[in-house]
């Protein structure tokens, strides 16, 4: 069995989903960033509402976040997922059924993590703002192809990286879990 597997960390949200696709050395538990993908629906125009029932628009969205998923996941061996919970608003509780239902649809070993989790994992503490995660994602993974744009002369990133790197933050969580080294295990004795 070659020593390095292929997984997908994923931060799910109905608007922005990130993904980070990289390789584990299942022997030195280093990782590699391979590529981040973001996966974005925008809700339709004003203009278009009169045009599109909301609810036709929340099952395109859905369609493209559950055919990204399929796509990204279907050349990996293990994929780590932040879990939403909470919901404050009608429109946080959608959000939130169908990313469950997204990650729910996964045929893949699924590392679900809590935002604590992988918080703690990155930053070192469950409060980590978005522009810490987005310094600690990019700092560990500066090759990665993280989202900027020009300022000034300068190329800085975006807050669109806060998914992404929360999505980098869900590998280094996943692999310290128990999940992880258990499914490590159970690829091991097939091979053997």
């Amino acid at each position: 069995m070659s020593n390095l597997i292929k997984v997908v960390g994923v931060d799910p949200a109905f608007r922005n989903t990130g993904y980070a696709i990289g390789t584990v050395d299942i022997d030195t538990f280093e990782i590699k960033i391979i590529g981040l993908y973001l996966s974005k629906t925008a809700k339709i125009e004003k203009s278009q509402r009169k045009v599109v029932r909301a609810n036709s628009d929340d099952i395109s969205r859905a369609k493209i976040l559950v055919a990204d998923f399929k796509r990204i996941t279907s050349a990996v061996q293990i994929v780590f997922a932040e879990v939403p919970h909470g919901a404050q608003s009608a429109s946080a509780a959608k959000s939130n059924g169908v990313c469950y239902g997204m990650l729910a649809s996964c045929e893949l070993p699924l590392i679900q993590l809590t935002q604590g989790e992988v918080k703690i994992a990155a930053v070192g503490k469950k409060t980590a703002s978005k522009c810490e995660m987005i310094e600690w994602g990019m700092l560990q993974h500066p090759e990665a192809n993280w989202k900027t744009r020009k300022s000034k002369g300068v190329m800085v990133p975006v807050n669109d990286n806060e998914h992404l790197a929360d999505a980098v933050a869900t590998i280094y969580a996943g692999v310290i879990t128990e999940e992880f080294n258990a499914a490590i295990t159970m690829m091991r004795s097939i091979v053997a």
